[in-house]
């Protein structure tokens, strides 16, 4: 591997190749950018592909990595290969048998369902699997070497000093703001929260919510039938549907919001909820994801069954009956992702797992 000035790294190091083998933006590109971030100032590394990195000298091709991969490190240890998707594992399977390259094989598991039996055929010669939540690690057949969550940047969501001026600023009305962020579809769970909102905000004049996200085309009649239900509750002046904002908008919206409601069917992992929780809010979220792991119930916010329309109901005006025990909520979200689930330290448990391999 050619000298890089990114990460220092001792004799007795590790050196990392990242999968990066999807030319479209998802979750997982995110989630996998993040914590390269910080793992590049601890760790030696390359990333096999060059989709949407902020450094293209960080990029190194399939061929390139079979090349530099021939040989072990000047230490005798084999480098690291981290996949996080299907093709990845099967790109570093054909590295390591075919061209006998000496890497370790690591594979990051988020789906929850259970695999095809190519797949699990795959997932049986890596030689570490992590699970992203304890869902996850439900649907792999062999057990996990360990679960490892994602993390948030803590400094990009953080909570408004005064939460009130920040909504009020926002222009959305109320003295408070509640919210859903996400694209807009059944899927999401929002539906339930519009059935929650017309149901509770009556007897809360203080409150007022927003819907954040885009709208596609095949769900504009799903937003109707919600848009003409809330006009016949009355609540057309303090429900709003936002559609698609400016990335560098979320993280003001996020910051004036006293309660985030996150009530997906599925979700392979959901970092709305740690947003939230990174920028002061209190959370209502379902069983899905990695929200069970996360949210700490009535210390952060609370769980409800997926697809639970009177549970979301309840809980809803449980927390919006006493301001002050919301806020409070928000602050415990914040301190428990800055001790635990910041992305650094994602990317420390990663380093300290790779160690282990060697």
């Amino acid at each position: 591997m050619s000298e890089i000035k990114h990460g220092a790294a001792s004799s007795d190091e590790v050196e990392l190749i990242i999968g990066n083998s999807n030319a479209n933006f998802s979750g997982v590109t995110s989630t996998m950018l993040q914590v390269l971030s910080y793992q590049r100032k601890m760790i030696k590394l390359r990333v096999m592909g060059k989709h949407f990195l902020t450094d293209p000298a960080l990029a190194i091709s399939f061929w390139q990595t079979a090349l530099m991969c021939r040989k072990p490190l000047s230490n005798g240890k084999w480098r690291i290969f981290h996949a996080r998707r299907v093709d990845e594992m099967i790109q570093g399977v054909i590295l390591k048998y075919l061209f006998r390259a000496k890497i370790k094989l690591v594979f990051s598991s988020a789906a929850q369902r259970h695999r095809s039996g190519s797949t699990l055929w795959l997932t049986r010669q890596m030689d570490g699997v992590i699970a992203v939540s304890n869902r996850s690690a439900s649907y792999l057949v062999d057990p996990p070497a360990m679960v490892n969550p994602h993390g948030v940047q803590i400094n990009d969501y953080v909570p408004a000093d005064d939460k009130l001026a920040a909504w009020q600023a926002l222009g959305f009305g109320g003295k408070y703001g509640i919210g859903i962020l996400g694209r807009v579809r059944k899927q999401k769970g929002v539906h339930l929260f519009v059935e929650g909102c017309i149901a509770v905000l009556k007897q809360y004049p203080d409150y007022n919510a927003v819907i954040v996200g885009a709208i596609s085309g095949s769900n504009k009649d799903f937003v109707s039938q919600l848009k003409t239900k809330i006009e016949a509750a009355g609540l057309s002046e303090r429900i709003t549907f936002t559609d698609e904002l400016a990335f560098e908008e979320i993280p003001k919206i996020f910051s004036a919001l006293s309660l985030v409601c996150a009530l997906s069917d599925n979700e392979g992992f959901g970092l709305t909820v740690l947003e939230a929780m990174s920028s002061g809010a209190a959370v209502l979220a379902t069983q899905a994801g990695a929200w069970e792991d996360i949210i700490r119930p009535g210390i952060d916010g609370y769980i409800v069954p997926i697809n639970d329309p009177q549970a979301v109901i309840d809980k809803m005006n449980l927390l919006l009956a006493d301001p002050e025990t919301l806020l409070e909520l928000g602050r415990n979200g914040r301190s428990n992702v800055e001790q635990q689930y910041g992305v650094e330290h994602e990317a420390q448990r990663l380093l300290d797992y790779f160690r282990t391999l060697q």
